[in-house]
């Protein structure tokens, strides 16, 4: 049987429960579950791994289905691209899809990569919906402090990401406003990219300098490049087809997982 802990959560007075090392969120609303999250990361606790498939990279269809059998292979979040045909040319879905989702998988983490002109417009409709964090690029917004308390107002954690051309220095400002930093090592999209090494300099500033920081890297992510990843201080991995499209996709998010722990257990020794 597995052990039950529960601990007090300050911010929100809700508990954490925590099983077989997963944590999960018992008789919370998402917006309740957003807000825990927040005030339980933002502590002084390093930051753990975290592998998020992309489930646009899923079978659509049956897309319910889909996001199940990647949590029930070991995923620890999904990673949900919004993109709207004008912050990027593409165009996915919104709020709706994830309405419908948020039933059918109560417990799941969802992470909105919102890749959209006016991110300001959707926090409250995403929020409703059902999501816990909302990640914004800092390219489409003007007055990031604002959004970012929109974003916390609604009970979401807030994130924030770059473009490979967007230099890291540009979030220094407002580096206490946000949860997560997502550095996309592709051009947001666009599917099947090769995957930008050169990103790493900025993960690995942002390990030195903010070392409780989670730190999200997107874009051509699989097996092949998780080393590079791990080793640069990135702890929450979004992986699309590597993990989607692998005939054994546990098996995938076990290799990225462990790559990922080997190098913060790494880091931890060496201070």
């Amino acid at each position: 049987m597995a052990s039950v802990s529960v601990v007090k959560v300050t911010k929100s007075s809700v508990r954490k429960r925590i099983v077989s090392g997963k944590t999960k969120y018992c008789g919370l609303t998402s917006k309740e579950e957003g807000a825990t999250e927040a005030a339980t990361m933002s502590g002084h606790t390093l930051p753990c791994c975290k592998i998020g498939p992309s489930i646009l990279c899923a079978d659509l269809s049956c897309l319910a289905d889909e996001c199940r059998k990647m949590i029930h292979s070991g995923a620890d979040y999904l990673h949900l691209d919004v993109m709207d045909g004008h912050f990027v040319p593409n165009l996915t879905f919104g709020h709706p899809i994830v309405k419908c989702l948020r039933p059918k998988m109560p417990d799941i983490y969802f992470d909105m990569h919102m890749m959209v002109q006016n991110p300001e417009k959707w926090v409250e409709s995403m929020a409703d919906a059902g999501a816990n964090q909302y990640t914004f690029h800092i390219e489409a917004c003007e007055d990031i402090p604002a959004l970012c308390r929109k974003i916390q107002e609604s009970g979401m954690r807030v994130g924030v990401g770059l473009k490979p051309g967007t230099p890291v220095e540009t979030i220094l400002p407002y580096s206490d406003l946000f949860d997560v930093v997502l550095i996309m090592t592709v051009e947001p999209g666009f599917g099947g990219q090769s995957f930008m090494e050169d990103m790493m300099s900025k993960v690995q500033y942002l390990r030195t300098n903010f070392p409780y920081l989670d730190i999200e890297v997107d874009g051509g992510v699989g097996p092949n490049t998780i080393d590079a990843v791990a080793e640069a201080g990135a702890n929450m991995i979004v992986s699309g087809t590597a993990i989607t499209g692998a005939s054994d996709p546990s098996q995938v998010i076990a290799l990225l997982r462990n790559s990922v722990e080997n190098a913060i257990q790494k880091s931890q020794l060496e201070r």
